[in-house]
C-alpha cells in the first residue's frame, strides 16, 4: 500500500451519488491524478492519500486511492483556497479573502467555534452568516464521518452510504452502537459492525453485541441456508462460536429479545424451543392460513363435461393421457388449490396447456413463474403470456412494496405458477394475498429438485402435509423416452446409476482423476470442443458458448468451485483487450461482454426495459439468480450497465458492485428455475453434505439439449446414493395439518 501527502489543485470529475472522484494534485512540483471514493475537496488542502500507483490505458499514470486523512489547512493562502473553492454556500474567492484578512489564522476556529463573529466581516449579515456556518459544519461533518470510518476499516463506498444515512452525527451515532447498522443499512452485515464495535472498546459479552449477533445468525442462516427458525441451542452455539463468550451469556440475553418481540420463541413438544425473526414467523402462519381459505373457497365444478373437453384435447394434439395425467387435470379443474409434481418428460406442460384451455372458456387464467427465464419458458411452451410473480404483483421497488394485495387483488379466476419449488416464503405470502376468495391455484413444480434459494420450503412442505390435493407423475411421456438427460434423471432420483456414455445421445461423461485436469477439461469443453461440435461459427464462439453453455458445479471453493472455475473461464471466453473497459471491485475483474449474476434481491435499483416497437417501460427491482451480461462499462463514472433477459437494462454503481458475480460457472443452487441448452458439470469431488442426490438431479435437469459431466465414476455413484437432502428448518406442512379446524 503506497502513501501520498499531497495538495489539492482541483477536482475533474465527482459523482456525487457515490463519492467517486478524479482529482488532480500536487506533491512538490510534479502534478498527478487520484482517483477514488472520496469526499469533496477543496483546492489548496492537504491530504494524505493511501492506496497504489496504476497505468490507465488513456489517462496514464493514475494513484488509486482507497483511503484518505485530510490535513487541516495551516497557511493563510491554504485557507483562503479552501474557503473560496466554492464548497461553502456563500462563500467565494473575495469573501474568502475578506474572511482570512479579518481572521487570520483563527479563521477556521471561528468558522467551527464562534461563526457568530462573521458579522464583524464586511458584507456579511445574520442571514448569510447562518448559511456559511451551516455550510462548513456540514462539510466538515460528512469528512469526519468518512475518515471515521474509514479509519476502520469501512470501504470508501460503503462509508459515503453511511455518511449519507446519519449526516454529521456519523461518529456519534456508530460510537453509542455500532450494531445498529446491521438494521439500518442493508449490506452492512454484523462482522462489519463488530469491527468498529470491538476496535472502539465495546465488551465482548456486551448486551448489544450478543443480542445482534443473534438477529444476524437468525437472519443469514435464512439467507443463506433457507431456514425459517433455529432451534434454541443451536442458536446458542451458533452465537456462542462467533462471538468467542460462554453461551450461557447469549441464553441470558434471549429474556430480553423475545420480551421487545425482537425474537420470539415457540416451544415444542419435548420442552425444547424454535427461535424465529417475526417477520418469517408470521409467512409461515399467514401462507398455511390463506392457503386454507382458497381451498375452503372452491367454487362447486363448473366443468360437467371434463371428460369429453379432456379427450376432445387428445385428440386435437394426438396424445392419449395417463390415468394418473387425466386425474391430475379433472382435480386441478375442481380444487381451491392444486399441486402437480413431477420429474422431467412427465407431461406437467402438456397438463398445464390442456387446463389452460379448459379453464380460458369459463373465465381468466393467468400464467407466472418466479424467474423472467421461466416465466419466458412458460410462454413459449403455452403460447399464452406468463409473467415473473414480482411482475404480476405490480412490484414497485421506489415504493418497496407490491401493488396487488387485498385491496387490490388479481383479476383472475385461476393462476398457475410454474417452477413452483423456486418460490420461497416471502414470496408465496405475497402471491396469496393477492388472490381473491373463489381463486383457483395451480402450483406446477418439481418437488427433488433443490428448495428455493430463499428461505422456506414452500412446495415440499406444502406436499408432506398431506393437506393439499396433489398429483404425483411419475411416468415418462412418450416424446421424451428417446432423451437419456430424462431417463438418467429418473434413474438418478430412484437412486439408480445413470447410463454415462453412448453414441448420438444427449448426455456423456468424461473421465478426468484430479481436480485440476477437470478444470482444465471443462475449459476446453466449453471455449473449443463443444462449440465445434454444435456447429458454432468461429467469429460467434465466445459469445454463443457464454449464453448457452452454462458450467454449474457442487460448491464454491477448490479447483473445480464456482470461484476458480468462472477466473479460468472469464480469461478464455472474455479476456482482457486494448479498448475493452473493465472494472475492478475488490477481487473481481468486470469486463464488458462478462456474464453475470444477481446474488441478493435488490427491490430498490431502477431499470428499463426496450422492447422492440413498443414504448420503453421503467421499474424497479432485480432478484437473486438473475443471470444477463455486461453491455456497458464506465471506469471514470464507476458504473456498469447489465442487459437482464434479453430486455431489462439495469445500471450499476460502484457502491452496488458486491450484489453481482460472474456468472460462466454458477452453483447448482443459483441454477434454480433456470434452463440452458447446455450444461457442463464438475464431478471430481468436494464436502460430502454437497455431493447429493438430489442436487446432481437438480444441475441435470437444467439441461435441455445436452449434459456433460466431468470427473470420476465413483464421485457420481457416491452423489447417487446419497441421498440425505440437508434440512430446512421449516414449520408450515406443520401449521397447514393445524390450521384444518380453523377456516
Amino acid at each position: 500500500m503506497d502513501r501520498l501527502e499531497a495538495t489539492v489543485q482541483g477536482t475533474v470529475f465527482r459523482n456525487p451519488e457515490n463519492g467517486y472522484s478524479v482529482v488532480t494534485v500536487t506533491v512538490g512540483r510534479e502534478e498527478s491524478t487520484i482517483v477514488g471514493t472520496l469526499p469533496e475537496l477543496s483546492p489548496g488542502e492537504q491530504v494524505v492519500f493511501t492506496g497504489e500507483w496504476t497505468e490507465h490505458r488513456t489517462y496514464g499514470r493514475q494513484f488509486r486511492c482507497t483511503g484518505c486523512e485530510i490535513q487541516t489547512p495551516t497557511t493563510l493562502r491554504g485557507i483562503e483556497r479552501f474557503l473560496g473553492s466554492g464548497l461553502i454556500r456563500g462563500v467565494g474567492p473575495s469573501t474568502a479573502s475578506l474572511i482570512v484578512s479579518t481572521f487570520g489564522e483563527e479563521t477556521l476556529t471561528i468558522l467551527s467555534e464562534h461563526p457568530e463573529l462573521l458579522r464583524q466581516v464586511p458584507g456579511i449579515g445574520k442571514k448569510r452568516m447562518q448559511m456559511i456556518a451551516e455550510s462548513y459544519r456540514e462539510h466538515q461533518g460528512e469528512r469526519r464521518s468518512l475518515v471515521f470510518l474509514q479509519s476502520y476499516g469501512i470501504s470508501p463506498a460503503l462509508a459515503v452510504k453511511i455518511s449519507r444515512r446519519y449526516g454529521d452525527q456519523t461518529p456519534e451515532i456508530i460510537r453509542e452502537n455500532p450494531y445498529r447498522l446491521c438494521d439500518d443499512l442493508e449490506g452492512v452485515g454484523f462482522r462489519t459492525a463488530d469491527r468498529i464495535g470491538l476496535a472502539l472498546g465495546i465488551a465482548p459479552d456486551s448486551e448489544g453485541r450478543i443480542r445482534a449477533a443473534m438477529k444476524y445468525i437468525l437472519l443469514d442462516a435464512s439467507q443463506d441456508r433457507g431456514h425459517v427458525y433455529l432451534p434454541e441451542e443451536e442458536l446458542y452455539r451458533t452465537a456462542a462460536e462467533l462471538l468467542q463468550v460462554d453461551p450461557a451469556f447469549c441464553e441470558h440475553q434471549m429474556g430480553s429479545l423475545l420480551v421487545s418481540r425482537t425474537l420470539i420463541a415457540e416451544a415444542n413438544e419435548d420442552g425444547s424451543r424454535r427461535i424465529y425473526l417475526p417477520s418469517l414467523l408470521r409467512a409461515e402462519e399467514e401462507v398455511a392460513l390463506r392457503l386454507r381459505a382458497l381451498m375452503a373457497a372452491a367454487a362447486p365444478n363448473r366443468f360437467s363435461e371434463a371428460e369429453k373437453a379432456i379427450s376432445a384435447f387428445e385428440r386435437r394434439r394426438a396424445i392419449d393421457f395417463s390415468p394418473t395425467q387425466r386425474s391430475a387435470i379433472r382435480q386441478a379443474l375442481e380444487a381451491g388449490v392444486f399441486v402437480i409434481t413431477g420429474g422431467p418428460g412427465t407431461g406437467k406442460t402438456t397438463i398445464i396447456n390442456c387446463i389452460l384451455e379448459l379453464l380460458s372458456g369459463l373465465g381468466s387464467v393467468v400464467l407466472c413463474a418466479p424467474t423472467g427465464r421461466a416465466a419466458k419458458r412458460m410462454t413459449e411452451a403455452t403460447g399464452a403470456e406468463a409473467k415473473t410473480i414480482h411482475r404480476l404483483l405490480a412490484y414497485s421497488g421506489e415504493e418497496g412494496f407490491f401493488s396487488k394485495g387485498e385491496d387490490d387483488p388479481l383479476e383472475a379466476d385461476c393462476v398457475i405458477a410454474d417452477e413452483a419449488s423456486m418460490i420461497d416464503l416471502a414470496l408465496m405470502q405475497a402471491l396469496l394475498r393477492a388472490l381473491a376468495p373463489g381463486t383457483r391455484l395451480i402450483l406446477v413444480g418439481d418437488a427433488d429438485q433443490l428448495p428455493s434459494v430463499g428461505a422456506g420450503n414452500v412446495l415440499g412442505d406444502i406436499l408432506q402435509s398431506g393437506e393439499v390435493p396433489c398429483a404425483r407423475l411419475t411416468d415418462i411421456y412418450r416424446q421424451s423416452e428417446q432423451s437419456r438427460i430424462v431417463l438418467n434423471a429418473h434413474l438418478i432420483n430412484r437412486g439408480e446409476m445413470p447410463v454415462l456414455n453412448g453414441k448420438g445421445t444427449d448426455f456423456f461423461f468424461e473421465r478426468k482423476d484430479s481436480f485440476s485436469a477437470a478444470a482444465e477439461s471443462i475449459t476446453a469443453l466449453v471455449t473449443r470442443r463443444l462449440p465445434g461440435y454444435l456447429g458454432y461459427p468461429e467469429k460467434e464462439r465466445a459469445a454463443l458458448s457464454a449464453r448457452n453453455i452454462q458450467v454449474l458445479a457442487p460448491s464454491r471453493k477448490g479447483e473445480c468451485g464456482v470461484w476458480s472455475l468462472n477466473t479460468l473461464l472469464q480469461a478464455a471466453l472474455n479476456p482482457p483487450e486494448p479498448g475493452k473497459p473493465q472494472m475492478i471491485w475488490g477481487e473481481t475483474v468486470f469486463r464488458q461482454g462478462d456474464k453475470v449474476i444477481q446474488i441478493r434481491n435488490d427491490y430498490q435499483i431502477p431499470w428499463r426495459r426496450f422492447l422492440p416497437g413498443r414504448e420503453t417501460v421503467e421499474g424497479a427491482g432485480v432478484f437473486n439468480g438473475d443471470v444477463g451480461f455486461i453491455t456497458r462499462v464506465d471506469p471514470e463514472g464507476q458504473t456498469l450497465t447489465v442487459l437482464f433477459d434479453e430486455e431489462k437494462e439495469v445500471e450499476y454503481e460502484s457502491g452496488d458492485l458486491d450484489e453481482l458475480e460472474i456468472a460462466y460457472c454458477l452453483s447448482v443452487h443459483k441454477s434454480q428455475g433456470s434452463e440452458f441448452p447446455v450444461i457442463v458439470m464438475p464431478v471430481a469431488g468436494g464436502p460430502p453434505m454437497l455431493l447429493t442426490r438430489n442436487l446432481l438431479y437438480t444441475a441435470m435437469t437444467r439441461a435441455r439439449t445436452l449434459v456433460v459431466l466431468v470427473g470420476r465414476e465413483e464421485i457420481i455413484r457416491r452423489m447417487v446414493e446419497n441421498d440425505r437432502v440437508v434440512r430446512r428448518y421449516t414449520t408450515l406442512a406443520e401449521r397447514l395439518r393445524a390450521s384444518a379446524d380453523l377456516v
